[in-house]
């Protein structure tokens, strides 16, 4: 049962193009859901690193986040025995090339683009309320820049399963999460 005093961190990509913003359908929650690309951090890896990777995964389009839009704390369920608390960091930045023979992450139906009155029209659908808290506050013009996230060394790497952490900690043997794992958004 999750615990819903310790958030699961998660990341979004508000993308516009011509007035349209990169949605994905998704099979969740029992039924048809809309949402951001948008995904849990993983152990190993830089909250760009996540946000660049999730919406590979998810629309098959390279990402390069520019700008952190805002940070947002939302509990889903309000029944405590079943609530999830999820902090949530979304990005705004440049959107790549699109691979159109990527296979998709499980459960997403599809990518596509709609306008803002479109997503608000369908928010019945939304996965969760900060799909279009999201989307306001890019429309309002809100921004941050990437240099107030810091990622420290330590936390872009996981410790082996054969290893406990303390055992990591006191040789200092950390290996990498997985391969090519770079200290991307660590600018303190």
């Amino acid at each position: 049962m999750p615990d819903p005093w310790k958030p699961s961190v998660t990341v979004a990509a508000v993308i516009e193009r011509d007035g349209r913003f990169l949605l994905v359908e998704e099979l969740a929650g029992g039924g048809m859901r809309l949402n951001q690309p948008a995904g849990h951090l993983d152990p190993g890896e830089s909250l760009l690193d996540a946000v660049t990777r999730e919406t590979l995964e998810e629309t098959a389009f390279a990402f390069t986040p520019t700008q952190l839009i805002g940070v947002y704390l939302w509990r889903a369920d309000t029944d405590s025995s079943t609530a999830a608390t999820y902090l949530r960091f979304a990005f705004t930045g440049a959107l790549g090339a699109h691979d159109p023979h990527r296979p998709l992450d499980d459960g997403i139906v599809r990518p596509l683009w709609l306008t803002p009155r479109e997503i608000a029209a369908r928010a019945p659908d939304h996965r969760s309320p900060l799909v279009q808290c999201c989307v306001d506050d890019y429309l309002r013009g809100q921004r941050y820049p990437l240099n107030l996230l810091y990622t420290h060394e330590s936390a872009l790497f996981a410790v082996a399963p054969a290893q406990s952490r303390d055992q990591s900690v006191a040789t200092g043997n950390w290996p990498p999460a997985s391969a090519g794992a770079t200290n991307a958004g660590s600018t303190k």
